[in-house]
């Protein structure tokens, strides 16, 4: 054996150099937002630090009262170290959903400077998800994290690992990360697939029950609605009066409103859109 021992201490020396090096842990400093790119080689993922979250201040959300209070006062909650939910925002598009999420974590980390950071990552990028939050786990920093537009099409099963890492994985939840997602679906999956499903099952109770349970994670369930004019009128309003855009009511809802006809729907966008284009012809500078 003492003759084996120089060339086995040669062989290990080898493989430590042919080796990868490991990851280096994740850092959360320097900013307050980043974005997960996982390597499609499943790999080890970078965080990229975002320098200026394209937020909108949370007074300019009209329309969305209840869900604004709802989500404020979760995050709240878990930037003072008690307990919160994870959350999903769902219904209509255009209303303001991720909007929300990037105008809280702003308001928040105003209140306490550098409590939370927002992490976004892909829909495509969730199968990285659970590499992600295992790095996360080891941090100290507060985390969101933040997937928008989150939905599943046939012959996709990330959602069955996403259920895992949500809720019910034996290490559970890392006491320290928040999932937050938004989805134009309430049950994030195509009603025909959950219908299918029910067709085709030998217990359609079960089918159905499995489809739909991953929303069942989320602890807030927030719904956003299609808005009304006065609604949008008042989007339009406060946009105005916070761009100085000088503009008699009735000439700005009139405009407003013929704006809302061309685009076939009344939202929180559109009314976006149109302070984009008004102001332009006003020759006013917006950003």
């Amino acid at each position: 054996m003492s003759d084996l021992l120089p060339v086995l201490t040669r062989i290990a020396a080898a493989l430590e150099r042919l080796a990868p090096p490991p990851p280096a842990p994740l850092s959360l400093l320097g900013a307050d937002a980043f974005v997960w790119h996982a390597a499609k080689d499943h790999g080890p993922g970078v965080l990229a630090p975002v320098p200026h979250v394209a937020a909108v201040d949370l007074a300019l959300l009209q329309g969305i009262d209840q869900a604004r209070d709802i989500l404020l006062a979760n995050t709240r909650r878990f930037a003072a170290g008690l307990a919160a939910n994870n959350a999903m925002l769902w219904g209509a598009r255009g209303m303001g959903k991720s909007s929300l999420v990037k105008a809280v974590h702003a308001c928040v980390n105003a209140e306490r400077p550098g409590a939370l950071a927002l992490l976004e990552i892909a829909r495509d990028d969730l199968f990285a998800l659970p590499d992600l939050l295992a790095q996360l786990r080891a941090t100290d920093r507060k985390c969101v994290v933040f997937c928008d537009d989150l939905s599943f099409e046939r012959q996709d099963h990330d959602y069955k690992a996403l259920k895992s890492v949500l809720d019910g994985g034996i290490e559970g939840r890392p006491p320290n990360v928040l999932f937050y997602a938004t989805s134009n679906r309430r049950h994030l999956m195509a009603r025909d697939m959950v219908e299918n499903e029910q067709a085709t099952a030998i217990n359609p109770g079960e089918a159905v029950e499995e489809k739909v349970s991953l929303s069942d994670r989320f602890g807030l369930w927030i719904g956003f609605h299609h808005c009304d004019q006065a609604t949008y009128f008042r989007m339009v309003e406060a946009y105005a009066d916070h761009f100085g855009l000088a503009a008699p009511a009735e000439e700005l809802r009139a405009e407003a409103a013929a704006w809302s006809v061309t685009r076939g729907a009344r939202s929180g966008r559109v009314a976006w859109q149109f302070i984009q284009d008004y102001s332009a012809r006003l020759g006013v500078g917006i950003k």
